[in-house]
């Protein structure tokens, strides 16, 4: 009986697993050479992280052919807004398609949440037509349905849909807007407007930003401390630095490459920074709670607040704190304790006798303590356990399918072990 209730528990555990697992959208669409192109644009642009660390999304896919008139004449930051277009932050399968409410309904997309567009142009209008079409198109008052719903492509209830859609979803001006190059953004403007004027004059006056304009055509990434992070307690005096240290400081707060928040969100290894050298990592470790970014330098920790640019290949966001990196900031290494002084027991307290008597009568030596008092479930326990089970939720919430699948499967598993159990 034994056996089986642990093989039971075993296959409950490994069903469990597989029902919480993250959907990619570069392995659901590399199994579609149809939608090579499309595939390849998403991870070009990095919308492929940005869209795996989504817990409930649609993507309206478009096949090789549909998509060149999209990307034959246009720059990569023109191609990342009309995709994002096409990614909606609601689940729609083909059901649904055909329920919508009053037949008709403007969707957030991913375009909307990157502060670029103004109104309802990251909108899309999702309409059910007569006769079994869907049709898709801008939110922008005045625009036309030239997309419709052509088929199903994949679904994985409600985390993820991939529909196809017969032609580009094109809001007003969005493929006519300028689209600067990296070089041609002032990032000490940048900075300056997004309230990181310290920021900025620091690594114009160390020469800093001469290494950040030569790096970002090739792609990079900022995370500037505003005003008020330069003033909180703790800050050390940069002018006490060498100024070694200082460059290694400012370069600590960029790193080479675009590396927009999705991306952010779904990594797992610690990421290396401009000040990365043979002598020491100057590296950051990420966590996410749900869509907030956490940078960790080891000796403090910075949400990143806002985001100032995000256009392939330069990204710039705001962070709370000054990152102080442990390699210039972190605490000596404690000394190995030295070897505790050979002790010899304490002799027993002497009782002065009673008169009645010679000697304390052994009868008479005080009772042990009692043992401390600590239940299990003292409220000390309770926020060390309730802070676990936070980040533990936090970190894995976009992999969960849904709660509806996990609790058939727990009353399935519950109903098998107790048949067995009853046998």
């Amino acid at each position: 009986m034994g056996h089986k209730i642990l093989f039971i528990l075993t296959l409950t555990t490994v069903v469990l697993a597989t029902s919480i697992s993250a959907h990619n959208i570069t392995d659901i669409l590399s199994g579609f050479p149809e939608y090579s192109d499309f595939n390849k644009y998403l991870t070009q642009t990095k919308l492929n992280d940005e869209i795996n660390s989504r817990q409930t999304i649609t993507v309206l896919v478009l096949n090789n052919g549909a998509l060149s008139a999209l990307t034959a004449k246009h720059p990569i930051s023109v191609i990342k807004n009309a995709l994002s277009l096409h990614v909606i932050l609601d689940y729609y399968d083909p059901t649904k398609l055909h329920q919508i409410p009053k037949g008709s309904t403007l969707s957030t997309t991913l375009y909307q949440t990157t502060g670029n567009a103004p109104g309802n142009l990251g909108f899309v209008n999702i309409t059910d037509l007569q006769g079994g079409k869907v049709g898709f198109g801008s939110a922008v008052p005045g625009s036309k349905l030239d997309s419709s719903y052509t088929k199903a492509v994949k679904q994985i209830p409600y985390n993820i849909s991939v529909i196809e859609i017969s032609a580009p979803i094109i809001a007003p001006g969005l493929l006519t807007a300028p689209a600067p190059t990296a070089s041609d953004v002032n990032i000490t403007a940048a900075l300056e407007k997004a309230g990181c004027k310290t920021f900025a004059s620091l690594i114009t006056s160390n020469g800093v930003i001469k290494t950040f304009q030569s790096t970002a055509d090739k792609g990079l990434t900022l995370f500037a401390p505003n005003d008020e992070a330069f003033k909180a307690a703790g800050v050390p005096d940069l002018n006490k630095l060498s100024n070694a240290d200082r460059i290694s400081l400012l370069l600590y707060h960029a790193r080479a490459g675009y590396t927009p928040k999705g991306t952010l969100k779904t990594t797992k290894d610690p990421i290396d920074t401009l000040a990365t050298n043979g002598a020491g990592k100057y590296d950051l470790k990420v966590t996410t709670a749900g869509d907030e970014v956490t940078l960790h330098t080891g000796v403090d920790s910075s949400r990143i607040a806002d985001t100032v640019l995000d256009a392939t290949p330069l990204a710039i966001f705001t962070v709370d704190n000054v990152l102080l990196p442990e390699e210039l900031f972190g605490k000596s290494p404690s000394p190995a304790p030295a070897p505790g002084p050979v002790t010899t027991p304490s002799p027993a307290p002497v009782l002065a006798p009673s008169p009645a008597s010679k000697a304390p009568s052994p009868a008479k030596a005080s009772p042990p303590a009692p043992p401390a008092e600590t239940p299990t479930n003292s409220p000390a326990d309770s926020p060390t356990a309730e802070s676990e089970s936070s980040k533990t939720t936090a970190s894995g919430a976009h992999n969960v399918k849904g709660s509806a699948v996990m609790a058939v499967v727990l009353t399935g598993c519950a109903t098998v072990i107790s048949s067995l159990i009853l046998s």
